[in-house]
Order: structure tokens, then sequence, then C-alpha cells
């Protein structure tokens, strides 16, 4: 079977962060096609007093499934950036990613209460009805970002999101 799928990812980087975040959407690159790239945005760690985050969502369109994505291309894209699992789920890490939707559903309905996740969402799905809160990404934006600190950095990534399919 060759159906095309369409995700969404979060993608999120404290750890040289800079580096991290390009460095994983051009290893993506080499499993399916970036459709779209949301600006970086970056925001103080959520759960721990870490380093800031950088995080940015990606429109990935690939032949593979859901479980295919996760074990094949995600799970081996973060250890190849040297992501460590630990207990600590607040950890710093080079690169998270995470999938938030896949054709048209949403999922890991508990993190789009994050701006982390939701500000970049926004950028590629202003309309998209959120899932918990059932509002416009757009307008549910507006009340995360009059709560929470989170400021856009479109240097981080202009170059990924220039940068054609391989």
């Amino acid at each position: 079977m060759n159906d095309q799928h369409v995700f969404y990812l979060s993608l999120g980087s404290n750890i040289h962060p800079e580096t991290n975040l390009p460095e994983a959407i051009e290893m993506l690159r080499k499993f399916g096609q970036i459709q779209a790239c949301s600006n970086a945005w970056e925001s103080h760690a959520a759960g721990s007093g870490g380093p800031n985050y950088l995080n940015a969502s990606v429109m990935f369109v690939s032949t593979k499934s859901r479980d295919k994505l996760k074990t094949g291309v995600i799970r081996p894209i973060e250890a190849a950036l040297g992501r460590i699992r630990g207990s600590n789920q607040n950890a710093p890490r080079t690169i998270d990613i995470d999938i938030m939707m896949a054709d048209g559903k949403p999922l890991n309905v508990n993190r789009w209460a994050y701006p982390f996740v939701v500000v970049p969402m926004s950028d590629l799905l202003p309309d998209f009805i959120h899932p918990t809160t059932h509002q416009r990404l757009i307008d549910a934006v507006a009340a995360l970002r009059a709560q929470t600190w989170i400021v856009p950095r479109p240097e981080i990534l202009r170059m990924s999101a220039a940068a054609p399919n391989h």
C-alpha cells in the first residue's frame, strides 16, 4: 500500500536548539515531504527550571503509518540527535518529536493545552478547531499568549522552511 498520510508534528529542543531543531527537520526530509513549517517559538521550559525551549510544527507527508513513523523515523532521529530518555519527563532534551495529528485526527490531546504546541500549530492551521477548547487555533493562541511568555524566532528555521525536499 502506498497511501500518503498527512501528519502534523511538534518539535522541541532546549539543548543546542538553534542547531537541533533545523537538523531534525532536515532529517525528516529523508523519510517524507515537509509541506509546511511554522516559525520557531521560544518559551520557558514547562515543568522545570531548564533552559528555554525552541518549538516548531511541521506538516509532514509520508507513506508510513503512524506506528512506523514513530518507531522507524521519529525515535531514530531523536536518538541520532542524542536524545536520552530517562525518568524525568521534564528533563532538558536535544529534540522531542510528537505526532499531534494524523490524517486530520488530533492525537496526544493532553498536549494541546500547552502554548508551545498550539502556537506553532496555529502558524500552519489557524482555522483548525482546537480538540478540547473548540476554538479556532488562532483564537486559542490569543488567550495562551496573554498568559505565557512565548516569542517568535523566525530566523531559526528560515532556511529549513525554504529548502526543497530531497
